[in-house]
């Protein structure tokens, strides 16, 4: 959009020809977004914001007057603050470069004071304590032109042809040599230590060696002595072992030969006389029960054939009476007494064959004979009644 401008997340936007910024400053600082600018009337400029580098290579004379040649980096950047922003832009908006310049050249001045207030072993073995003072002694004036120092490094201390810094590591590489040759001289005693332990103990080994073959020699001969003098008797003990083993062996056999005619002839017969014995008592009672069965069915149908016999012997009575000359007295009740009489004679007829094979099913003798007696009474009865006459019936 004509005249908004928006400076970049690494810069500071510098507005003048307006009214005045934060403490009387001839510009405004605008960060972080953008601002619309009049045309013509404001001019805008941009301070960055980024990580600066500056190297400083120094020649420092020690407290002992010996001079050092140092080299540091120097890592630095405008702050963040608009006090900062606007000290830095007052003095390095024209020439941003100058900032590098002018911080190497300040911390070289305070790098060759510090430095002179030490010793050579100070500053070479205390390093951190060198960067620290100096960072210490140039923070008030680095921020006085609106910068700050994040780091600073001391990456080389040099002694030039004096050999100062040789000299003194020469005690600490004596001692460092010392220490090696020491070393070497232990290793070298405990190889050949080592060497001679190996070769005790190979002399050792060769020893038992030669103990345990003579020890097994006579061991082999002292065996072989006493096989040669128990030849007999272990040839006795062996027989003896065999037929001990043989007559285990018989036992056994007969045992399983014992088991297997147990299992082939004594279970089965068992079981075939249990099966003969089960099925002689399921006969019994089958014929038990069709006796019981036969013997009431007689006595049934008997019954039945005497009851279907029984009109037959009433009309048998009857036709006595038909050619009877029969006079009845009392009309009608005289002829129902004479048909009670001829039922109550069938019955008695009946009753006394009854009678009769009762005796045949109690088992008596002649039971056959009682029931055709019983049927030739009732035969003689019907005869009778027909040749008696005529009844009076009162």
């Amino acid at each position: 959009m004509f005249g908004y401008r928006v400076p970049a997340p690494d810069e500071a936007m510098l507005i003048s020809g307006g009214r005045r910024g934060l403490g009387g400053a001839p510009f405004r600082v605008v960060t972080g977004h953008g601002k619309f600018v009049v045309p013509f009337f404001r001019k805008t400029r941009f301070l960055s914001l980024a990580m600066c580098e500056s190297e400083v290579t120094e020649t420092c004379v020690t407290k002992q007057g010996i001079a050092l040649h140092v080299r540091a980096v120097i890592a630095f950047k405008v702050g963040n603050d608009a006090e900062s922003i606007i000290n830095a832009g007052q003095r390095f908006l024209s020439d941003q470069d100058q900032m590098s310049v002018l911080t190497g050249r300040i911390f070289a001045g305070h790098l060759r004071a510090i430095i002179g207030s030490m010793t050579v072993e100070e500053i070479v073995t205390e390093r951190q304590k060198l960067a620290a003072e100096v960072l210490d002694t140039s923070k008030m004036e680095m921020a006085k032109i609106g910068l700050i120092v994040d780091s600073l490094q001391i990456q080389s201390i040099d002694d030039g042809d004096t050999g100062y810094i040789e000299a003194m590591s020469a005690p600490h590489k004596a001692a460092i040599r010392r220490q090696a040759q020491i070393a070497q001289a232990q290793a070298t005693q405990a190889a050949v230590e080592a060497e001679q332990e190996a070769a005790r103990r190979q002399a050792e080994f060769a020893r038992q060696t030669a103990v345990v073959k003579a020890e097994y020699s006579a061991e082999v001969d002292r065996a072989e002595a006493q096989a040669a003098q128990a030849g007999p008797l272990a040839q006795a003990h062996a027989q003896q072992e065999v037929l001990d083993a043989q007559t285990k062996l018989a036992e056994r056999q007969a045992l399983l030969r014992q088991k297997q005619l147990v299992s082939e002839v004594v279970k089965p017969a068992e079981a075939e006389a249990e099966r003969v014995r089960i099925l002689a008592a399921a006969e019994a009672q089958r014929m038990k029960i069709q006796a019981e069965a036969a013997a009431s069915y007689d006595r049934v149908a008997l019954d039945r054939m005497l009851i279907d016999q029984l009109p037959q012997i009433v009309k048998e009575a009857a036709g006595g009476l038909a050619g009877a000359n029969v006079n009845v007295l009392n009309g009608a009740d005289g002829l129902g007494e004479i048909a009670a009489g001829l039922v109550s004679q069938g019955l008695t007829i009946l009753d006394s064959v009854r009678q009769n094979l009762g005796g045949q099913e109690s088992g008596g003798p002649g039971s056959e004979q009682s029931r055709d007696n019983g049927l030739l009474q009732l035969s003689a009865r019907r005869e009778k009644k027909s040749d008696d006459g005529p009844v009076d019936v009162d």
